[in-house]
């Protein structure tokens, strides 16, 4: 069975067109692009403890330094919603190839500029407040860059290749917290913690601004999408303000993407980037091992966004739903509660887990069509990042308060929002998306 859903706003000639050169290269690029800057976005998380030693008085105790450091961290998350709409904005009005391109220099100029940054010791408290400061341009710039690469790939392609190509382009944005990964490993494996704690935590910062740099370059080859274009000539551009029609006529729109950013959120903080700490802490796994572990995770979850849009395409965004979000729920309680176990089962179990994680891409998949073409890009962009500011910033918290009452709290969380997801896919409106009157 094939999926007979409709994208909205796709050109009716080029509808069931194969995928050309131009699109490959769309694809490639956009998904390179999303890569870097999702690593730019995330690597902080590999070095938090790092910095907080660095960016704050040596004096302070430990758990006000940790506290601070992931209030800059969270700060990223706050500033996505800020971003994504101001971006998304000038996206429905003038183009999402500008914004596109804008979008990863946002993000690249603050990476470089944090591996070059002074520390504490050398300018005081100008160090964690300059910071906070390029934390807050990396919150503003995913904000904008994720909707945006979403928007721009799913209006380039061929109808019939919707669900790959937006799959594969989560794939590629979800490897950035692989490349983090694995240059997280890396560093560790190569320098010691002196070595790293003076002078070698700044390597992947000052590569992830110089490699998002080269990507700003290569965007230049990017042309505009043909549903822009058609909207531009039939003078279709959003001429109010594209959030006030958004929040006025495309209510129930919202509301889908922002339950199914809760289940992204919570799969992507909890599954990947929270439980490599809660498997050293809770359960006493080394570090190296609970990193690699989460290698293998983050490495199937890339394998399974990507799959997941091929089977989109194949079987229907409701079945893959069902089947992701269902998936989901029984391989996190087989991981947690086959925990700490082997090292061979820690790396399977992560694994296995991981690749449902890859039901995320459905989110894209789903919200680029919740939305008419002429607020496509505000509309995705206002319930994604406000939803994922919301649930992002308070599900650490949310679980660490949790954990200390029940242990398997990861899991019961990642498992409520496997339900939620699975009844959204009961939902007509998710496979269907949004369609014209009359």
């Amino acid at each position: 069975m094939t999926s007979t859903t409709t994208f909205p706003g796709a050109a009716a000639p080029a509808a069931q067109r194969t995928l050309g050169k131009r699109d490959y290269q769309t694809l490639g690029l956009s998904a390179l692009g999303g890569t870097l800057e999702f690593y730019d976005f995330v690597v902080f998380v590999f070095f938090a403890n790092v910095l907080g030693t660095l960016f704050f008085p040596a004096d302070m105790p430990d758990w006000l330094r940790q506290l601070q450091t992931l209030g800059i961290f969270a700060a990223g998350y706050l500033a996505r919603p800020l971003g994504g709409i101001v971006i998304a904005h000038f996206g429905d009005i003038l183009g999402r190839k500008r914004m596109f391109t804008l979008s990863i220099f946002l993000m690249s100029l603050p990476t470089l500029v944090i591996g070059l940054l002074p520390t504490y010791t050398a300018i005081g408290i100008a160090a964690p407040l300059l910071l906070l400061a390029m934390r807050i341009l990396q919150g503003a710039a995913i904000g904008g860059e994720m909707p945006g690469a979403w928007v721009f790939v799913a209006e380039h392609v061929p109808q019939r290749h919707y669900g790959m190509a937006v799959g594969t382009l989560t794939a590629g944005i979800t490897g950035g917290i692989l490349l983090g990964s694995l240059i997280a490993v890396a560093l560790n494996s190569w320098y010691t913690p002196a070595e790293i704690h003076d002078w070698a935590w700044r390597i992947p910062f000052i590569l992830g601004g110089v490699f998002g740099m080269v990507s700003v370059y290569l965007r230049r080859y990017l042309e505009e999408t043909p549903v822009f274009q058609e909207l531009a000539e039939r003078k279709k551009v959003a001429r109010e303000l594209p959030l006030k029609t958004v929040l006025r006529d495309h209510r129930k729109a919202i509301v889908l993407v922002a339950l199914m950013t809760w289940v992204l959120s919570t799969a992507i903080v909890v599954v990947i980037l929270f439980t490599p700490a809660y498997l050293q802490k809770v359960f006493q796994i080394p570090a190296k091992l609970s990193l690699q572990a989460n290698l293998a995770a983050t490495f199937t979850l890339t394998i399974g966004c990507a799959l997941v849009g091929w089977a989109s395409d194949r079987i229907g965004t409701k079945a893959v739903m069902l089947i992701g979000w269902g998936g989901l729920f029984v391989t996190t309680y087989l991981f947690y509660l086959g925990l700490p176990g082997t090292a061979a089962s820690l790396v399977w179990g992560y694994a296995l887990i991981g690749l449902f994680v890859g039901s995320i891409a459905l989110l894209p998949i789903v919200g680029v069509r919740a939305f008419p073409p002429a607020v496509r890009f505000s509309g995705l962009s206002f319930a994604y990042n406000m939803a994922y500011a919301v649930f992002g910033g308070l599900t650490p918290v949310l679980i660490s308060v949790w954990q200390k009452y029940d242990q398997m709290a990861p899991a019961h969380y990642v498992a409520f929002v496997s339900v939620l997801g699975f009844l959204i896919g009961l939902w007509p409106f998710a496979s269907r998306g949004w369609q014209p009157r009359g």
